[in-house]
């Protein structure tokens, strides 16, 4: 398909300057107290400000778009936003969170942040090899921006940051507990409460949750592969997913004055999905356990035309040996050198210290400067392996080997990293309905050394119902813990020279509301990554660059005082440097529409569509191509029965569609991962 979209440019400026009216009605008051305030943002420029005037492409979603949608983890909120598409890698199920056309494992472009801290692991360099989910009845908002974010972030804001929001003493305002029972043996159960702890406000969160996930059927996993060549036949494949997954998380937020304190514990057991090498394992399971400590202030007119804040912090994340132990490949692989499967169960832990202080000096008429410090240290102080073969693939003696502290066997040694980090930006309204916001950020590494990045936007009020937006920005990836320091991995081994990843974005952005009831947006985008680490020759290298350019549409239609419809459409284009040919794996277009309908009092129903099409594979995989999917998502929610009680149906995929997400070549699955098909949950909760 052709991308010459760019021609839109110029009727996007017709219809911007076509006559509109920008008055809130009283109803859409109502609505917004229906469902939540989209209005502000805060990761942008690091305040609160409106959205439509932030220099960013961003979204919101509120809890009451979350109730409305009848999400139930984070991974299916973020689906309704532009850009974005959540996939899924065949080691546990892990989410992958492609922006704009970027899909790697992991996700280590992406910056994920809960209440503003960022939570990326140093060892693979995303938020947790064995992440679990996140579920929401605890979070107030999340807030998301598409496009680099290292002037303000640092690393890994790269192709976007997503910032979870949890609730506080005044968002739960009492006690509240609830239940939901649903398709694949799925149960949950939690209780919150908000309020005074003697002179504090505190909120606390629990929740537990199981289920034995959807089973769907690999039909050829990578030991099909090597069946074919070794004239063996020991794949477990045709067979299901491990998808199974135990979870429990605990929070705690107590407030007071200036002060705010955090405490969250997350633990996890999660089922090997396809397999940790692309081989099925139905009885490995992975445990790990999150958590994570932070101590804020922040306070409004600390000196004359100073507002200042600080956070200091620690979280450890353990992601221990499996148990049972991981099965790479099955009894009897390799011609039987395997008899009883061969066995690779690592283990890490790291630990991360860090604080930081900013300040905005208000003095200047025309300017709001924020300027800022911090340091973290990301210590991978425990490594673990037992395993029963060596770095080149053959039988250790004695089968199963703990080979934890021995160079000579072990996947990789302790590591730390210092990271220390200054920045500023200006906010410079130099004329009338003219803002232009200048950043910079440097960061200096004790393995590595620095990196600087620059962002620019300028916003222009056009009209009174017209904000136009032009931003530039680069960002860098850091390089994980494995990516520098693999040993005896016969995959691949680390270069502890390798350099950080760069990311170079423009974007163009138009907000146009004609009428009071339909707000829409319209954004440009065009990237260039360079120093890409991949894979080449067994050895983790700068090896890749990719460009990509694409769109993004949304809009908020009010059809009527107790019906709103939300839609967007995304389409890009990402061309792998090396070959010319698309980057693959993430979709070219997805079209995404939602209907949040108050047919009664005390009644509401949603309807949420979701298509994904245009997925290439990776340039030199020859498999067929990955096929596109429509869901429909259904729900229906009762407010306020027998007391204080709320009902809500849930029905996902109504049509039961057949969903696949792509599986990388290098895994050497044959079988893309299957889906969920119709399934349908059921939810009670009581507030009091």
């Amino acid at each position: 398909m052709k991308n010459n979209y760019w021609h839109l440019f110029p009727l996007s400026l017709f219809l911007l300057h076509a006559p509109g009216v920008l008055a809130q009605s009283s109803e859409e008051e109502e609505l917004a107290l229906v469902y939540g305030d989209h209005s502000t943002i805060s990761i942008a420029t690091g305040s609160s400000q409106a959205i439509t005037r932030a220099p960013s492409a961003a979204t919101v979603i509120t809890s009451r778009d979350i109730e409305a949608m009848g999400a139930t983890d984070l991974d299916q909120a973020l689906e309704s936003v532009p850009g974005l598409h959540v996939s899924l890698l065949n080691v546990g199920m892990h989410p992958i969170y492609s922006f704009r056309g970027i899909h790697t494992k992991y996700s280590p472009q992406v910056q994920m942040m809960v209440n503003g801290i960022p939570i990326t692991n140093v060892f693979m360099g995303d938020f947790s090899q064995f992440w679990g989910g996140m579920p929401l009845e605890n979070v107030a908002r999340i807030e998301v921006i598409r496009g680099p974010g290292s002037a303000l972030y640092g690393a890994d804001a790269f192709s976007g940051v997503i910032n979870v929001i949890t609730k506080t003493a005044a968002d739960i305002k009492g006690t509240e507990y609830g239940a939901r029972i649903g398709s694949f043996n799925t149960k949950d159960a939690w209780m919150q409460h908000g309020g005074k702890l003697g002179a504090l406000d505190a909120a606390f969160y629990l929740r537990a949750g199981v289920t034995d996930g959807y089973k769907g059927i690999i039909q050829q996993d990578s030991q099909t592969a090597w069946d074919a060549i070794f004239g063996t036949k020991v794949s477990l494949a045709p067979g299901p997913l491990n998808a199974e997954r135990k979870a429990i998380d605990v929070r705690a937020d107590l407030s007071y004055e200036a002060w705010r304190f955090r405490a969250a514990y997350q633990q996890r057991e999660i089922g090997m999905g396809a397999g940790l090498a692309g081989a099925l394992d139905p009885n490995g399971r992975a445990p790990s356990s999150r958590l994570y400590l932070d101590l804020n202030y922040e306070q409004a007119n600390w000196a004359q035309n100073w507002d200042v804040s600080g956070v200091v912090g620690y979280y450890d994340i353990k992601d221990k040996q499996g148990n049972p132990a991981y099965t790479l490949f099955p009894a009897g692989a390799f011609g039987g050198a395997f008899p009883n499967g061969m066995i690779g169960n690592p283990g890490h832990s790291e630990q991360h210290t860090h604080a930081s202080v900013s300040a905005v000096y208000t003095a200047f008429e025309q300017h709001r400067l924020r300027v800022g410090t911090g340091f973290r240290v990301e210590d991978l102080y425990a490594v673990t392996e037992s395993k029963n073969y060596d770095a080149l693939f053959a039988p250790l003696p004695g089968g199963l080997v703990d080979v934890t502290g021995n160079p000579a066997l072990v996947f990789l040694l302790p590591h730390k990293r210092n990271l220390t980090y200054v920045f500023a930006q200006d906010e410079w309204s130099f004329a009338k309905d003219w803002t232009l916001t200048a950043g910079v950020r440097h960061d200096r590494y004790s393995d590595f050394g620095g990196t600087t990045n620059p962002r620019l936007a300028l916003v222009w009020d056009a009209s009174y119902n017209v904000v136009i937006k032009a931003m530039h920005g680069t960002a860098f990836r850091a390089p994980s813990f494995v990516e520098q320091y693999n040993i005896n991995n016969p995959v691949a081994i680390g270069s502890p020279n390798i350099r950080p990843e760069t990311i170079t974005t423009n974007e163009l952005a138009f907000f146009w509301q004609p009428v009071d009831k339909l707000k829409t947006n319209l954004n440009f985008f065009h990237y260039r990554m360079s120093n890409i680490i991949l894979v080449s020759a067994a050895k983790y290298q700068n090896a890749g660059d990719q460009t990509g350019r694409g769109l993004e549409f949304e809009a908020v239609f009010e059809a009527a005082d107790n019906l709103r419809l939300t839609g967007n459409f995304s389409l890009q284009r990402s061309i792998d440097g090396a070959t010319g040919q698309d980057a693959g794996m993430a979709p070219h277009r997805r079209l995404f529409g939602r209907a949040d309908w108050r047919f009664m009092p005390l009644w509401q129903f949603g309807a949420t569509l979701n298509n994904v099409s245009g997925r290439m594979r990776e340039p030199g995989d020859i498999r067929p191509l990955i096929p596109d999917y429509t869901t429909v998502d259904l729900s229906l929610r009762r407010e306020k029965f027998a007391g204080s009680w709320e009902a809500r149906a849930m029905l996902t995929n109504l049509f039961n569609s057949d969903v696949r997400e792509p599986t990388f070549k290098s895994v050497g699955m044959f079988s893309d991962l299957p889906m969920p098909g119709r399934a349908f949950y059921l939810q009670f909760q009581h507030g009091l």
